[in-house]
């Protein structure tokens, strides 16, 4: 099974079949989630090989901006700078062979949980303001920057 395995990921010029079995460990989780890889490309003499990535239109200015990260994880597993381009495609998120690859963000909770504590510091601080409208809206903001504050906090321990 390995031989065969290896023969079509060859086929597309992947000699490393790490880089479509292990897409996310490589690239991180939020990447794979908006790229695949579909095809590597060698130049004459074997060196400066392109990437060809598949993306869907949304998420082709993100990939772009990942590119150098991409191109440092991916020579990291070929063990030398093999990957010299990394070309982006855009298609229709199922349109590539009948929607078989599929493209999600990873699910993230960002909900935020407002603190006691904050929302009452929040209080304190906006009670100088005279409008009812503005001290609602400022008593909220300062809620919100104090619970993400604390949260960050947090998690930097």
């Amino acid at each position: 099974m390995q031989s065969r395995i290896r023969e079509a990921t060859e086929a597309r010029g992947f000699s490393e079949t790490r880089l479509l079995t292990h897409w996310e460990d490589i690239v991180g989780a939020q990447t794979a989630g908006m790229s695949r890889p579909i095809k590597v490309s060698y130049a004459k003499g074997g060196f400066g090989a392109t990437l060809t990535l598949l993306t869907t239109g949304a998420f082709a200015p993100m990939v772009q901006s990942e590119v150098p990260k991409i191109r440092e994880r991916v020579n990291a597993v070929y063990g030398y700078n093999a990957i010299s381009r990394i070309h982006v495609t855009q298609t229709a998120p199922t349109g590539f062979s009948e929607g078989r690859v599929a493209f999600s963000m990873p699910k993230q909770d960002h909900r935020l949980v407002i603190t006691e504590d904050a929302a009452e510091e929040a209080k304190s601080m906006s009670e100088g303001a005279q409008d009812a409208g503005l001290r609602r809206a400022l008593e909220k903001f300062a809620s919100t920057f104090l619970s993400r504050q604390s949260t960050q906090t947090k998690e930097d321990k």
